[in-house]
């Protein structure tokens, strides 16, 4: 993950597969709000308080057995959550949104909602210092923090290239799961088309700070 966040800046946090692609598919199907946790664990702990809550997320990429519903795109494709809140937990996304303190604005971005961040930045916080986090270390965040840059500079960067990617961070996680056991390995090919829908959701994903977790809403 990239270094530490400074207060006093607009911020973006990218996790493109899976959380806030999961996240964005969550808002398409009316989900009111997301509450990102900043662990497995602490997702438990805001559930017994929000006991109302969805509790969706993974822990080296699987859905914990107590979780209703995993860090999924295409299973968030078909879950009920119109009118829901949610709690998120992951190993990235999640984690790097409680890093972000003092910011001027909190956003959550992937390839899915790209464009809408960028638009949202712009007519609000036009001139305000901006700090793109990269939560993942693989082509896909790298590929979705240059795209969202060239908008924000007023460039017009093309999608395929944001595509392409993804693909091939895809490609470097799938690489990286064959190498585990088979009870740890994790098939995100039915995720991938999904993570490469480059602008198919229209608004942003604001974030509130609270005191141990950030809520997520979505905004035009």
């Amino acid at each position: 993950m990239d270094a530490q966040v400074p207060p006093g800046r607009v911020v973006v946090v990218i996790d493109v597969i899976r959380a806030f692609t999961t996240a964005a598919v969550a808002f398409e199907r009316g989900a009111a709000e997301i509450a990102c946790a900043p662990s497995v664990q602490a997702g438990r702990e805001l559930r017994r308080r929000l006991p109302d809550r969805l509790l969706v997320g993974e822990s080296h990429g699987l859905r914990p057995a107590d979780y209703d519903l995993g860090n999924s795109p295409f299973e968030m494709s078909t879950a009920p959550v119109a009118g829901r809140r949610l709690i998120q937990a992951t190993s990235n996304g999640t984690v790097g949104l409680a890093r972000c303190r003092g910011p001027v604005a909190l956003l959550a971005a992937s390839a899915r909602n790209v464009g809408a961040t960028a638009r949202w930045i712009t007519a609000h916080h036009a001139g305000v210092p901006w700090t793109i986090l990269r939560t993942g270390r693989t082509t896909e965040d790298r590929a979705c923090a240059g795209h969202l840059a060239a908008l924000l500079g007023g460039s017009a960067p093309d999608r395929a290239d944001l595509v392409a990617g993804v693909r091939a961070g895809a490609a470097e996680h799938a690489g990286r799961y064959a190498r585990k056991p088979a009870s740890e390995q994790v098939d995100l090919s039915r995720d991938l088309s999904f993570c490469c829908d480059v602008d198919r959701s229209d608004f942003a994903m604001t974030g509130e700070v609270r005191d141990d977790h950030v809520v997520l809403t979505a905004v035009a």
